[in-house]
């Protein structure tokens, strides 16, 4: 008799929270391959503007220069104005950024690389706050037994980018020069961000949700009150109301944290090879076309995507199974790290279809692993969840600095992609020994007061 009430609940409940994930999915997807156009482009645009390795690693750094640094600022930002709207205006203004990039053909040379470095830097502050409310999204609209696998899939779009457009990027590209891929990947993003302001709305106010999933989700654990209106939470969001100093100390004094902040950024190494050199990879290494490196590019891509969503199902079975959240993350976690370290595995073979395979078991291995996002959202304090995700997102994304830089250096010296592979390879190991050794029991920070 139970069971069957339980149906009942279940057909009545609205499903609005699928929406939402599906939004953050697409939005990411945009996201990364707005990130993306410069790798896709640079062959063409480095041969054009005669950029060696250590020029093309430091323009690929441009954008992560940024992004690092506006990613507390991001998150403080989301906390006091909510995510929606500041959202929003992120996707819109990165966008247009994207579309300029498409302009620095009217430059030549030293003015041309410094308009590019300039223009990738500003898409780096602009995408800042995407992740952190993500995050805060998820843990807004979801219950803690199904936090795992919407985070999974939206961080999962990272992968599906690739599989969606880099064919296209390079049919672009191929067809009609590589300027015409910031034109596209631009105005697509502003159409997204015109989207999202139409449909996106917290728990409280969105007008498609009902009673049972708001009060199923709200019992989960769903923190639903994190972007209320201001005049609901009266006391919550007022004027001075906001993450302290203290706070962020207390986060970046937390031994759990430590750990998840280290294993982000070994792991968003894989990411920023992917997302940078792994193009240039296949063309200059393994002797690929543009337009055929575009099309190669899917199959590992694919596998992460695969990989990413799985990895969230996986940890949330383990969580209704053993009602263990530190299980449940570190699982997937760390032998996704350890899969992914096959990367390494490309420098031994020499047919293509085996290293491409290599490729795709590593980032399938990654996608398993890639977690963090579902451990913010899990250990974040509700009063900081923005700045919580926005310095994860920093240690996180200080490798898209260190990443393309230490490649092209390795590149300029041994003039191949060997130590590369060992080097990304290296640090998915170093990514399973943080979360094995430095994080412990995971669970929700509770922050001191501070003033």
């Amino acid at each position: 008799m139970s069971a069957v009430v339980s149906s009942a609940v279940d057909a009545r409940r609205s499903r609005v929270r699928l929406f939402i994930v599906t939004m953050l999915f697409l939005v990411t997807t945009v996201n990364y391959a707005d990130r993306a156009t410069l790798s896709i482009a640079g062959p063409a645009l480095s041969k054009e503007l005669h950029l060696d390795p250590v020029a093309m690693g430091y323009i690929f750094s441009a954008f992560g220069w940024s992004y690092v640094a506006a990613q507390v600022p991001g998150g403080w930002l989301l906390d006091r104005y909510g995510s929606r709207i500041v959202y929003a205006f992120s996707i819109i203004v990165w966008s247009i950024f994207t579309v300029m990039q498409g302009w620095i053909g009217f430059f030549n040379g030293a003015a041309a690389v410094t308009v590019l470095f300039a223009l990738r830097f500003l898409v780096g502050i602009a995408e800042a706050p995407s992740f952190p409310a993500n995050a805060r999204i998820v843990a807004a609209w979801f219950p803690g037994n199904e936090r795992g696998t919407a985070s999974a899939f939206f961080n999962s779009g990272q992968y599906f980018a690739t599989v969606l457009f880099a064919p296209l990027m390079g049919w672009i590209a191929h067809a009609y020069g590589w300027r015409y891929v910031f034109f596209v990947m631009g105005g697509l993003g502003i159409i997204m961000g015109m989207v999202w302001l139409k449909t996106i709305y917290g728990p409280k106010e969105h007008p498609g949700i009902n009673e049972a999933e708001f009060d199923y989700i709200k019992e989960g654990g769903a923190l639903v009150d994190l972007d209320a209106p201001k005049d609901d939470l009266k006391h919550e969001r007022a004027p001075d109301s906001g993450p302290k100093w203290g706070h962020i100390r207390q986060l970046l004094g937390n031994r759990m944290m430590l750990g998840v902040y280290i294993g982000q950024y070994c792991i968003n190494t894989l990411t920023y090879f992917f997302l940078t050199w792994f193009p240039v990879y296949l063309v200059k290494e393994r002797g690929l076309s543009i337009l055929q490196a575009g099309f190669v590019a899917t199959l590992p891509a694919l596998c992460g995507f695969i990989g990413g969503v799985l990895g969230g199902v996986i940890s949330d079975a383990i969580l209704r199974k053993t009602s263990s959240l530190t299980l449940a993350r570190k699982i997937p976690i760390v032998g996704g790290m350890l899969l992914s370290m096959s990367i390494i595995a490309c420098n031994y073979v020499d047919g293509q279809a085996l290293v491409v395979g290599f490729m795709a078991l590593a980032f399938f291995g990654k996608g398993i692993g890639a977690l963090g996002w579902a451990v913010v959202s899990d250990t974040s304090p509700k009063e900081a969840g923005g700045v919580s995700g926005g310095l994860f997102n920093t240690f996180g994304n200080l490798s898209s600095i260190t990443t393309p830089i230490v490649i092209g250096y390795i590149l300029a010296a041994t003039g191949s992609f060997n130590g590369a592979l060992v080097f990304v390879g290296a640090n998915a190991l170093v990514a399973a020994i943080a979360y094995l050794v430095i994080v412990g029991k995971i669970e929700r920070v509770v922050l001191k007061p501070s003033s």
